[in-house]
């Protein structure tokens, strides 16, 4: 050997004929069953191939690989484990001149076949199936950067080399559970066809580049499918695992894009299929979240909320093509209500992964596709479009509330935009008691800021609220800023949801810590003064029925206002403040227990059957509050004023009226507001008649104009001076006159038609006219 060697290095141009006459040798003694010959030209050609790396190597190879090849298609396990050995060592050889004509199409066949060994022998399948997975390692590292070699990215390649990899990951947990004891351990992990697979598949993702990425994902998604391995998703989340941590980390959306169409193209599959791809996207986006996920963002959300919709049809129709008809799928609606499940958990947990200027982007994405019925928003109607609509309103909010949770930003503004805000409070506007609880839960999850929800989980009436620990900070200029542009509109809000006889205790709970956490994040002295006189007109709510709620209801109402008025008379820290409230607090526990939060907001509520003749002493009085906290610095004037909302459009896009009664309501305000009196006169039918007069009349005022203006300039010309100042005195006199009479009326306003009333102390009161209803005297300025 070492002499043929030192011919081979001394003489390269004779080696290409040692190949062939070593090959000629190895096939004939190969027919011949003369193994021991076989391995000794094996092994000569070895070191010949390892010795040598001069130009003429190529010829050299040819002949190496035709007795590889001869090796492997021997049914002898032993001499394809040689052949695979050999090329083992021939890949790892790195070759100073480049082949133009060299294919390694039969080996990737052959290799992959070996990694589907199926021999009766248990030891000579798992050596069989490990030689297999060797020699597409070997195929890999020769050809993956080389580009004369064939392209093993192209897809023939992919759909053998991929399979037979996830083949015998699939079998790890029967080869670990042959392992016989704990000490053999490393020797049977060493021979473990699953894990050698899996560094085999590491080093083939890890060489992939940016335009190989979907040939390589694309048999991953078809092995899963073909052997049903989505259901129990196990192994389905770690293959994904493994590639989304071997690939380079900017080509991380490529595979959420890949995952993505894979769910799109399996949407009239089963929904358990479609749960495990989207639980198996869930933990891929989360992987890909803290490298690059590129401009997936909302296209990952666009399909996943598309998906939600189709599951929601689904369960409605009950079969995928909205018909059912003799050979349609039945469709299980507890697997639908699994698989929405799962996409609204797969929305929360990659939304949670984002920055926050992409997580408001999400929100304001989801925002828009929730159906509302508006007239820019079109819904479905009838029977089935109207729970077509309810499902996709609370799936949509479920997952708003899912992305929400967690939210951090210190811009209120920017966390909940006009926009935002309008299409959000417009929902809680709706009859369906779970959709207004979604409502409320997602703007406490916005407004919470600092961890104190879960504080407020339970209303009570804490007689020191210390033990809450409570993180408050100063109420910043932007919280200002927001407040006083929206502080109306959620005041509002709360106050009609107060009203909702289908209310139960999560509303009550979810209200009172929408309330405290305003109190607690948004507030200055004059959102503290609209809170108290916004649970005070709750209260009178409660009092007065005039919606004729349940007693629950009222008994809730009462509790409700207890609870919050104690915790911001404990917040706002005034003395005589706390007293009172803690007064009536009392004489409630001793006479009145129904109106308090701990008989109330429990498992059975400890109800009254007659609340019309509550008394005074029950109530807290907005006369009293005003006072104590006039003294302290607030605007006692704001604080006796009762609450009233404000009257908007946006009743026109709750559910209780239709679109046209809506339109019919405005017209009839419309009409009853207008100043004319009189009926309306039609309108005049236009004709080319009366067309023709309108031309000729509008030619006519101009030329009128125009003669007036001709007259004036030359009066100006023409007439003496003393003619033009006197004409100029007397406007400026009439003037001066007009202005006259305006400044008596302003500062002596004339009595009021009704004579004077004693005021309260019984001195006679003069009441004037208000100025915008007085009839000001036509100024004419020229």
């Amino acid at each position: 050997m070492e002499k043929l060697t030192f011919y081979a290095l001394s003489a390269p141009e004779k080696l290409d004929r040692i190949g062939a006459y070593l090959s000629e040798r190895l096939i004939r003694d190969v027919g011949r069953h003369r193994y021991g010959y076989v391995c000794i030209a094996m092994e000569a050609l070895d070191q010949l191939l390892m010795a040598c790396h001069c130009q003429s190597i190529n010829l050299f190879v040819e002949s190496f690989l035709k007795m590889v090849a001869k090796l492997l298609e021997s049914e002898k396990p032993n001499l394809q484990i040689l052949g695979t050995n050999s090329f083992v060592k021939f890949a790892n050889i790195e070759e100073d001149t480049p082949s133009y004509h060299r294919s390694y199409d039969f080996f990737v066949s052959r290799f992959s076949e070996m990694c589907h060994c199926s021999h009766d022998d248990l030891e000579i399948k798992t050596k069989i199936r490990m030689s297999g997975i060797k020699g597409l390692q070997g195929v890999v590292r020769k050809t993956v950067n080389d580009e004369l070699q064939a392209n093993i990215w192209d897809p023939q390649h992919m759909d053998k080399i991929v399979p037979s990899l996830l083949f015998n990951l699939q079998h790890v947990e029967e080869a670990e559970s042959r392992s016989p004891s704990p000490l053999q351990a490393p020797e049977k992990e060493k021979e473990n066809p699953a894990e050698l697979a899996e560094r085999c598949l590491r080093e083939l993702l890890g060489r992939a580049a940016f335009g190989n990425i979907k040939n390589a994902i694309k048999p991953v998604l078809i092995h899963l499918d073909n052997h049903s391995l989505w259901e129990p998703k196990v192994f389905a989340i770690r293959c994904f695992k493994i590639i989304m941590y071997s690939i380079q980390p900017q080509h991380s959306h490529l595979v959420i894009q890949q995952l993505l169409s894979h769910l799109d193209a399996n949407s009239r599959s089963a929904a358990t299929v479609r749960a495990g791809i989207v639980e198996v996207l869930s933990e891929a986006a989360v992987i890909a979240a803290t490298g690059s996920v590129g401009p997936t963002v909302l296209e990952m959300f666009n399909t996943l909320l598309r998906q939600l919709r189709l599951s929601i049809d689904y369960a409605l129709t009950g079969s995928y093509d909205g018909a059912i008809s003799l050979g349609t799928k039945i469709i299980k609606e507890h697997e639908e209500r699994m698989f929405q499940e799962a996409v609204i958990k797969t929305i929360g947990s990659f939304a949670s992964t984002l920055p926050t200027y992409q997580r408001s982007e999400v929100i304001l994405f989801i925002m828009s596709k929730v159906p509302l019925p508006s007239l820019h928003h079109p819904m479905e109607t009838g029977r089935t479009g109207e729970n077509r609509n309810r499902l996709t309103q609370i799936m949509l909010l479920k997952s708003l509330l899912q992305v929400s949770t967690g939210f951090q930003c210190n811009n209120m503004m920017s966390a909940l935009p006009s926009n935002f805000l309008d299409r959000l409070l417009s929902t809680a506007l709706m009859e369906d008691a779970e959709i207004r609880l979604f409502v409320l839960e997602i703007l406490i999850s916005f407004i919470d800021r600092h961890g104190n929800r879960h504080k407020f989980s339970t209303i009570s009436t804490l007689s020191d609220i210390s033990v809450l620990k409570l993180k408050v900070d100063k109420c910043s200029r932007q919280d200002t800023v927001f407040m006083k542009k929206h502080s109306q509109q959620l005041y509002r809000h709360i106050y009609l949801t107060c009203k909702e006889e289908t209310n139960i205790q999560k509303h009550y709970e979810a209200l009172y810590g929408l309330l405290a956490l305003i109190s607690i994040e948004l507030a200055n002295e004059e959102v503290v003064v609209d809170l108290i006189r916004l649970v005070l007109a709750v209260q009178d709510v409660a009092q007065v029925n005039e919606e004729n709620l349940p007693v629950y209801n009222r008994c809730a109402l009462y509790a409700l206002g207890a609870a919050y008025l104690n915790l911001i008379s404990q917040l706002t820290t005034v003395p005589a403040f706390c007293q009172h409230i803690h007064e009536v607090i009392e004489t409630r526990k001793k006479e009145a227990p129904y109106m308090l939060p701990e008989d109330v907001f429990v498992e059975r509520p400890r109800l009254s059957q007659n609340l019309d003749g509550v008394v005074i002493e029950f109530l807290f009085r907005q006369s009293k509050i005003s006072e104590v906290l006039g003294g302290s610095g607030y605007n006692s004037d704001r604080l006796c004023l009762p609450y009233i909302p404000q009257l908007t459009d946006e009743d026109r896009l709750s559910k209780r009226k239709s679109i046209g009664e809506t339109i019919s309501l405005q017209v009839e305000v419309e009409s009853r507001n207008s100043p004319e009196k009189e009926e309306r006169v039609p309108a005049e039918e236009i004709t080319y008649e009366t067309l023709k007069k309108a031309i000729v009349d509008s030619v006519a005022v101009e030329e009128q104009e125009r003669e007036r203006r001709r007259q004036v300039v030359e009066k100006f010309q023409k007439a003496p001076f003393e003619e033009i100042a006197a004409h100029c005195g007397a406007r400026a006199s009439l003037l001066q006159s007009k202005l006259n009479q305006i400044f008596e009326i302003t500062i002596r306003p004339p009595p009021s038609p009704s004579g004077t009333i004693t005021a309260a102390y019984g001195q006679p009161q003069n009441h004037s006219i208000p100025v915008y209803e007085m009839k000001f005297p036509d100024l004419c300025v020229y």
